[in-house]
C-alpha cells in the first residue's frame, strides 16, 4: 500500500506501518525488548523497508517516526541502532533538501544524546552515516555540519577510549575476529578493533577531502589532520602502516590527480553572482588550495610521528614517495603550490619553523605560522598556538636517528638538486618566441636556497666534489633567473643603495655553510 500511486492511499499505509512500530516499541515485553535482539529487529524491519520506496511523502513519515522513536524509545534501542541509523542514512539525491535536513536532524540527535549508550560495535555505523551526510551534494551547510559531527565523534572516542576499547576487545574475542587460516595455520592480521574504528573515521574524512566543493574539502582536510595530530598516539604501531598507505598517500594521489585536471576558467554557473577573490575564482586555484593543505598536513604528520614511523619496515619507501610528491608539487607552475611544497620539504627535514611575514600567507590559509608540531596546540580548524615565537630554522643540527641513515638524506639531497636544476633550466627557443616563459618567483628561489644549509648538516659526511659542482650550478642558476616585473620594485635596490636581495643573502649563507 505504501507504494501505491495514489498519494492518500500511500499516506494511510505509511501511517499504519509507523503507528504499529511505535506501539510495539512502547509495549512492555517480558523479557524487556532491549534484551530480545530478534524481536527488536522484527519490529524495526518494516520501518527500514520503507527506505526502498522513492516517494518523498513516505520518506517524510518514516523520518518523523524515527524522530519520535529516538525521543521516546532511544534509551532502549540496544541492538536496534544499526537499523535506525540505516534509515537515517538512506539519503539520495532525489529526496531533496527538506528531507535531507530532516534526516540530518535525527543524526544530530543521535550524536548529541545517545552516543554514550550505543554499543561500541555499532559506532562505525555512526561514523559512516555522518560521512554520508558530508558527501551529499544537496545541502552545503549539512555537509559542513556533518564534518563537525565527525570531529565531535572523534573527541567522544578519545574521552571514552578505555570503555570503548575494552568492549570492542571483548566482542572481538567472542566473535573470533582473528581467525586461523586452515591451509597455512597463519592468523589473518586485522587491525585491533579500536584502531579499526579510528581507521574508519580517517578513511571517511579522506573521502571528504576530495569532495567537489572547496569548502567541504578544506573543512575535511583540517579535521582529518587535526584528528590525526590530536589522537594518532592512541593507535598501535603497526596501524600506522594502514594510515600511511590507506589514507594519507591515497589522499595525496587523488588531490594531485584532480588538481592537474581541474578547469582553468571560471564557471559562472556554479558561482552565480557571488564575488570570489581572484586567487580562488577557478577550479584549478581552488584545488591548489586543497593540494597545499593536504601536502602540508602529511608533512606535518611525518614530522610529528617521525620516531614511530621510522619503526615501520617500509618507512624508506614512504619517505621516498613523500619526497616524490614534494618534488612534483615544487615543480608545479602554480606559485602557491610550489612555495608550499618547499615549506613541506623544510617540515620533513625538521626545519619547518617558518615565521610568517606580513605579506606572505601561510600554507594552511589560517593566518597562523606553521610551527614545529611538538608542543603545538591545534584546533579542528587548523589554528596553531605556541608558547614562543617560531623561528625560521633550528639553531643547531637536530638529533634524530635518521641522521645516521644516509640513504634517506641522500634521497632528500637528490630531490633538492632535481628541483633546483629544473627551475633554473633556460627555456627552449620556441618557448621564448611564444612569450610564455615561466619564471619562478624570488620567494620560491630564496626558500629553495634557504633549505640547503640545514640539509647540508645531514649530508656533509658524504658531500663530495661532484655534489659541490651540482650545488654551484643551482646557485648560479637561481641568481641568473630574471626578477619578475611586478616584484622588481620591492626586491632590486635603487642606485643609491648598496644592499643584497634576499636571494643573494641566502646564496651567501649557503656558501658560508660550506666554508664552516
Amino acid at each position: 500500500i505504501c507504494q501505491h500511486s495514489h498519494a492518500e492511499m500511500r499516506s494511510w499505509g505509511a501511517e499504519a506501518v509507523t503507528s504499529l512500530v511505535k506501539a510495539a516499541l512502547a509495549h512492555k515485553f517480558d523479557p524487556p525488548l532491549h534484551e530480545n535482539l530478534r524481536l527488536q529487529s522484527s519490529i524495526l524491519s518494516p520501518l527500514q523497508e520503507l527506505s526502498s520506496i522513492s516517494y518523498n511523502d513516505i520518506r517524510q513519515k518514516q523520518l518523523e517516526s524515527v524522530s519520535y522513536i529516538l525521543q521516546n524509545n532511544g534509551n532502549s534501542l540496544l541492538h536496534g541502532w544499526p537499523t535506525v541509523l540505516g534509515v537515517i542514512g538512506a539519503v539520495a539525491k532525489e529526496h531533496g533538501e527538506k528531507l535531507i535536513q530532516q534526516a540530518f536532524q535525527c543524526l544530530q540527535l543521535v550524536v548529541t544524546d545517545f552516543l554514550p549508550i550505543i554499543r561500541p560495535a555499532y559506532l562505525q555505523v555512526v561514523v559512516q552515516v555522518a560521512a554520508k551526510f558530508g558527501l551529499q551534494q544537496q545541502e552545503l551547510n549539512v555537509s559542513l555540519t556533518a564534518i563537525g559531527l565527525l570531529w565531535n565523534i572523534s573527541d567522544f572516542f578519545f574521552q571514552n577510549r578505555q570503555r570503548i576499547k575494552q568492549d570492542l576487545d571483548a566482542t572481538a574475542d567472542s566473535d573470533h575476529i582473528q581467525s586461523e587460516n586452515p591451509a597455512s595455520g597463519d592468523k589473518i592480521k586485522n587491525p585491533p578493533p579500536f584502531d579499526a574504528l579510528w581507521m574508519c573515521l580517517f578513511s571517511q574524512l579522506g573521502e571528504l577531502c576530495v569532495d567537489s566543493r572547496p569548502a567541504v574539502r578544506k573543512s575535511a582536510g583540517q579535521t582529518l589532520f587535526s584528528t590525526i595530530s590530536a589522537h594518532g598516539s592512541l593507535l598501535q604501531h603497526q596501524t600506522w602502516h594502514n594510515v600511511l598507505w590507506q589514507v594519507l598517500f591515497p589522499l595525496l594521489e587523488n588531490v594531485q590527480k584532480y588538481s592537474s585536471s581541474a578547469s582553468t576558467t571560471r564557471d559562472k554557473e556554479s558561482t552565480g553572482n557571488i564575488l570570489i577573490h581572484h586567487s580562488r575564482d577557478t577550479a584549478e586555484k581552488q584545488w591548489a588550495e586543497t593540494r597545499v593543505l593536504s601536502l602540508a598536513g602529511v608533512a606535518r604528520t611525518f614530522n610529528a610521528k617521525r620516531k614511530m614511523l621510522q619503526g615501520l619496515g617500509d618507512f624508506p619507501r614512504a619517505w621516498s614517495l613523500l619526497l616524490d610528491h614534494i618534488e612534483l608539487s615544487a615543480l608545479c607552475r602554480n606559485a602557491e603550490v610550489s612555495l608550499a611544497a618547499l615549506k613541506s620539504f623544510q617540515e620533513i627535514l625538521q626545519i619547518g619553523r617558518t615565521s610568517k611575514s606580513l605579506d606572505e600567507p601561510d600554507i594552511m590559509g589560517q593566518g597562523i605560522a606553521v610551527v614545529e608540531p611538538h608542543g603545538e596546540v591545534m584546533s579542528r580548524t587548523g589554528e596553531v598556538t605556541a608558547n614562543k615565537k617560531p623561528e625560521l630554522f633550528s639553531k643547531g643540527p637536530i638529533s634524530d636517528s635518521t641522521d645516521n641513515d644516509i640513504p634517506l638524506w641522500s634521497a632528500a639531497w637528490k630531490v633538492w638538486l632535481n628541483i633546483g636544476a629544473e627551475v633554473t633550466k633556460p627555456p627552449k627557443q620556441d618557448v621564448k618566441m611564444s612569450g610564455k616563459v615561466y619564471l619562478p618567483s624570488q620567494n620560491f628561489l630564496t626558500a629553495l636556497i634557504q633549505t640547503f644549509p640545514p640539509l647540508f648538516e645531514h649530508i656533509k659526511s658524504r658531500f663530495v666534489a661532484a655534489d659541490l659542482h651540482k650545488l654551484s650550478s643551482v646557485l648560479r642558476g637561481t641568481l641568473c633567473v630574471p626578477v619578475q616585473n611586478d616584484a622588481s620594485l620591492f626586491i632590486i635596490p635603487s642606485y643609491s643603495e648598496v644592499t643584497l636581495t634576499p636571494l643573494q643573502e641566502a646564496s651567501l649563507a649557503a656558501m658560508d655553510t660550506l666554508i664552516k
